[in-house]
């Protein structure tokens, strides 16, 4: 039987377990996935057992560590200087799925990151979300608190370095332009995350500029800001459409599994249920 986890610290409730299981048993797969809780320090005396199994997820703190410890890097994973998966077959590789997961939300929205995109927050996975849409040809609008700017510029030179006509407008997520057209409004900022649900991001001003809208927040279910847009009569998805299909993409690189978009939204549904359920 192929044994997989998750590796990470602290771990407390993650997704991951019933994310990757719910994919096993569609593909009647006997297989085993476990969560591995290992500190920092001991990470090191720990990577002979993990890479005895036949691939696992990794999460913070561990993204950037365990590449010091991999036989070598996908693409992805080399441009990001992050890791979330190994597949350890002869030898171990790291990739980076969590960019499979974000373009497959936005294609999941019916929109394209080759258009007027207004990203809220840089940081983190916000970071990625801004690379990709730049490298695709957006017209990048960024917005963020006046003490993330110098982030923000940072990643612009980022990009620039990697795409020298990139368009990319820094601005202030007070001073957001609502005169133009936004195809898609990313939020990547945890303002609406449970437990301060009644949070939104934005102004509705912003949200009646925007087209689509993906939020990376997949807690609670359908965020506020979320919920006015779906009013609005735009297109919305939640966080964990992300999850899910990182989860995908990591199944199509451990075992070379493939998943209609119809079993993957039935595990979508499923996940935001289980997620409902344990917050109430």
């Amino acid at each position: 039987m192929k044994k997989y986890g998750l590796l990470g610290y602290p771990l407390g409730h993650t997704m991951s377990p019933p994310i990757h299981k719910a994919l096993f048993a569609l593909y009647h797969c006997e297989a085993e996935y476990d969560v591995f809780e290992i500190p920092p320090q001991e990470l090191t005396e720990n990577i002979a057992n993990l890479k005895n199994l036949s691939g696992f997820n990794i999460t913070i703190p561990h993204k950037v560590e365990i590449m010091k410890h991999l036989d070598r890097l996908d693409e992805k994973a080399s441009l990001y200087g992050a890791v979330n998966l190994v597949k350890c077959d002869g030898e171990a590789v790291g990739y980076n799925t969590d960019v499979a997961g974000f373009t497959a939300s936005v294609n999941q929205l019916g929109a394209t990151l080759n258009s007027r995109v207004l990203l809220l927050g840089c940081g983190g996975v916000g970071r990625m979300m801004a690379i990709e849409a730049a490298l695709a040809g957006a017209d990048l609008y960024i917005a963020v608190l006046e003490s993330d700017m110098p982030l923000a510029k940072q990643v612009e030179k980022e990009i620039k370095a990697m795409k020298s006509d990139a368009r990319i407008t820094i601005v202030l997520n007070t001073e957001i332009p609502t005169d133009v057209h936004y195809e898609l409004l990313m939020n990547a900022c945890p303002v609406g995350m449970y437990p301060k649900t009644n949070a939104c991001p934005v102004p509705d001003e912003v949200i009646k500029a925007s087209g689509a809208v993906f939020d990376v927040i997949y807690n609670p279910r359908e965020t506020l800001l979320m919920q006015k847009a779906k009013a609005m009569g735009k297109n919305a998805v939640g966080g964990m459409a992300m999850l899910v299909w990182q989860a995908v993409s990591a199944h199509e690189i451990w075992d070379g599994d493939e998943y209609t978009d119809e079993e993957v939204q039935s595990i979508i549904d499923e996940m935001e249920i289980a997620v409902e359920k344990d917050f109430k």
